[in-house]
C-alpha cells in the first residue's frame, strides 16, 4: 500500500495540475476574505462588524469557501487514469483495483494536508493584515483555532469525495461538471425549498456548514461540527466504495 501512495504522489507532483489548483484556491481565498473584510460592519451588507467574534469567526472560515477546488483535486486524481488511458498498465500492476482506489484515497487525502495548510495560512495573513488595518487583527485561539482547524479537515474531506466521485463516474468533464452542478445548483434549489429545506443537513453542503462557522448556521438546524465532518468523509468513502464496486465490473477502455 505504501508503494502505491508514494506512486500517486508521483503522479500527482509530475504534472502542473496540482500547481494551478493551489494558486487558484489561494487566489480565490485572498479574494473572499478582502472583500467579507471590506464590507464587515455595512448594515446593507448584513455582515458583522471587524472586531467582533462574529467576524473573526467567519472569516477565518472563508477557506472552507474553495472546497471546490480541493474536490476537483480528487476527482483529477482519480480518473486521470482513464482519461489518459493509464488504468490498464495500473490495473495489471495491481489486479486487486479495490488497492488502487484505497492508495488514491489515503494519496490525496495526504497530498491534500499540505495544500490546505497553505490555504489557511493565506486566508490568516489576508484577514489579519486587513482587519489589523481597520483596528482589530483576530486572535488564533480558542473558537477561532478551532475554525480554523475545521476549515482545513473539510478542504481534505472533500479531496477524499472527489477522488470516491471520480471512481463512481470514471469521466472527468462528467465528475467535476457533476459536481460543479450539484454544489452551485441543487444543493442552494434543496435549501430554498421549505419542504425539501429539512434534508438539506444530511447533504454535504449542510455537513459542510455544520462543520464550520457561517452567518447562516445559528438560523439551521444543522448536525454537531464533528457529525458534519463524519457525514462529509462517509459520502466520500460511499463513493468510493461504489465507485470499486463499479471498478471490478467494469472493463477498462
Amino acid at each position: 500500500m505504501t508503494a502505491l501512495v508514494r506512486a500517486e504522489w508521483t503522479k500527482l507532483f509530475t504534472t502542473r495540475v496540482w500547481l494551478g489548483l493551489l494558486l487558484g484556491a489561494c487566489l480565490l481565498v485572498t479574494g473572499f476574505a478582502v472583500l467579507f473584510t471590506t464590507f464587515a460592519g455595512n448594515p446593507e451588507a448584513g455582515l458583522p462588524p471587524v472586531g467582533t467574534a462574529a467576524y473573526e469567526q467567519v472569516a477565518l472560515a472563508t477557506a472552507s469557501q474553495v472546497v471546490v477546488l480541493f474536490l476537483i483535486l480528487g476527482v483529477i486524481g482519480m480518473t486521470q487514469e482513464y482519461r489518459h488511458r493509464t488504468a490498464t498498465p495500473t490495473f495489471l500492476t495491481t489486479p486487486t483495483r479495490g488497492r488502487v482506489v484505497a492508495a488514491k484515497l489515503v494519496g490525496y487525502a495526504l497530498a491534500a494536508v499540505p495544500f490546505a495548510v497553505v490555504v489557511l495560512a493565506v486566508n490568516v495573513a489576508v484577514v489579519t493584515v486587513h482587519a489589523g488595518a481597520r483596528g482589530a487583527a483576530p486572535t488564533l485561539s480558542g473558537d477561532n483555532l478551532r475554525v480554523l482547524v475545521t476549515s482545513g479537515l473539510a478542504l481534505v474531506v472533500y479531496a477524499v469525495i472527489g477522488v470516491g466521485l471520480g471512481a463512481l463516474l470514471r469521466s472527468q468533464v462528467g465528475a467535476i461538471v457533476g459536481g460543479l452542478v450539484y454544489l452551485y445548483v441543487v444543493e442552494p434549489i434543496i435549501r430554498s425549498i421549505p419542504v425539501t429545506a429539512p434534508a438539506y443537513k444530511w447533504l454535504p453542503g449542510g455537513g459542510l456548514e455544520a462543520l464550520t462557522a457561517t452567518l447562516q448556521a445559528e438560523n439551521l438546524d444543522l448536525l454537531a461540527p464533528w457529525q458534519g465532518g463524519l457525514l462529509l468523509l462517509g459520502y466520500g468513502l460511499v463513493a468510493a466504495l461504489l465507485g470499486t464496486l463499479l471498478a471490478v465490473r467494469r472493463d477498462v477502455v
